[in-house]
């Protein structure tokens, strides 16, 4: 059985685990949950989606999660793409195969499940894209009504999916910044749970199941790098925290090193890369996003003070890519290794190689790249 309090990633202010909350009262940053309970490698379910880690995820005893099969995602190696990029080893981890084919799937599922626990009347979210999808496939399988508010630019076959599964979806001039005020304004309105990344604490806890099947997956070991395509920051914030508790509990040898986190964004919207080069503790929000990599469009990330402590704990890097870089990396990932990529890990994969080349990833490092979604909710 999971135990777990909540505390506030800001101010450190605590609230119970049977409390609904968004984003801290007293300073406006976001909750974390903390697992207070020991679970145990040993204790692993026999089941292949994220809940075989259920003892160290928010769920209640007893409790069935939502779930549709997330998780356990391949992750590849790929000797010929290494030597290419001039490593000693690479992999790519590739989400594309969730249910809704992307990463989001791991946090929806840990947040719709926590929402109904709740008992909430619905769900509402922002988003460029692939986290509408997640919540309105998450949402049906609970039975709950949901709201998706997401850009006009937003590529059109992940709305066709956002429409299929019965959510109602409303378009929005401008970024996800102002699909957010808009799903704000009706979550208060109207008492929806409102799963923005961050403004409430499970998201980050699907999340962290990146790690732990990570260090599963390489038998309780981990890489030198990880290089991870960044908008909102939902997925390293999770995977740091993931390592961190594998740490404590004693799932991974005590003379672990901590792999260095690389954070890739667009040239177009850039946010954390400026903040991490100028020594900021936060990020300002970037003035006209503009990239084709929908899930990177994320002017002013809530999660930008954990990337940046992530980042900066690890001893990693930040860096960007122009839009042909990013075309250029997606067709590079997909024809050398078959997978249908999204240009999120074409990103990835693009400031990889720049930071070899540039001597801030060395030629003997062990690389993990996350291709965070499928290439064919952009065509």
């Amino acid at each position: 059985m999971t135990t777990w309090f909540l505390r506030c990633s800001g101010c450190s202010n605590e609230v119970p685990s049977a409390t609904r909350v968004g984003t801290c009262d007293r300073c406006g940053q976001p909750y974390l949950a903390e697992i207070t309970s020991t679970p145990t490698r040993a204790a692993l379910r026999p089941r292949w989606d994220i809940w075989r880690y259920a003892d160290a995820l928010p769920v209640t005893d007893g409790e069935t999660p939502v779930s549709l099969g997330e998780g356990c995602t391949p992750l590849i190696d790929l000797p010929a793409l290494a030597a290419q990029v001039g490593v000693r080893r690479l992999w790519v981890k590739d989400e594309a195969v969730n249910p809704t084919a992307s990463f989001k799937a791991r946090g929806l599922s840990a947040a719709v499940t926590r929402a109904r626990g709740h008992g909430v009347p619905g769900l509402v979210v922002p988003t460029a894209g692939n986290a509408g999808a997640a919540l309105a496939a998450y949402g049906a399988a609970a039975s709950l009504p949901v709201r998706v508010y997401a850009p006009a630019t937003t590529p059109v076959p992940i709305l066709e999916i956002i429409r299929a599964v019965g959510a109602d979806l409303h378009l929005v001039d401008g970024h996800i910044g102002d699909a957010g005020k808009a799903a704000t304004a009706f979550a208060n309105a109207e008492g929806f749970f409102n799963v923005a990344t961050l403004r409430e604490p499970y998201r980050a806890e699907g999340n962290k199941t990146l790690g732990y099947e990570l260090a599963e997956q390489l038998d309780w070991r981990l890489p030198d790098v990880i290089v991870y395509p960044t908008g909102g920051g939902e997925g390293v914030i999770g995977m740091w925290k993931a390592f961190a508790e594998m740490m404590r509990w004693g799932w991974l040898p005590k003379d672990t090193a901590l792999p260095k986190i690389v954070v890739a964004q667009a040239d177009g919207c850039a946010p954390l890369v400026r903040a991490f080069r100028d020594g900021a503790a936060a990020a300002t929000p970037w003035e006209n996003p503009s990239t084709h990599a929908a899930g990177l469009r994320v002017p002013g990330p809530l999660g930008d003070r954990l990337v940046l402590r992530a980042i900066r704990e690890s001893g990693g890097e930040a860096a960007s890519a122009s839009e042909d870089a990013i075309r250029a990396g997606t067709a590079q990932l997909a024809r050398s290794s078959g997978i249908d990529a999204a240009p999120e890990g074409g990103c990835a994969l693009t400031v990889t190689r720049h930071l070899v080349a540039s001597g801030r990833i060395s030629p003997d490092a062990e690389v993990v790249v996350y291709n965070t979604g499928s290439g064919a909710s952009y065509r």
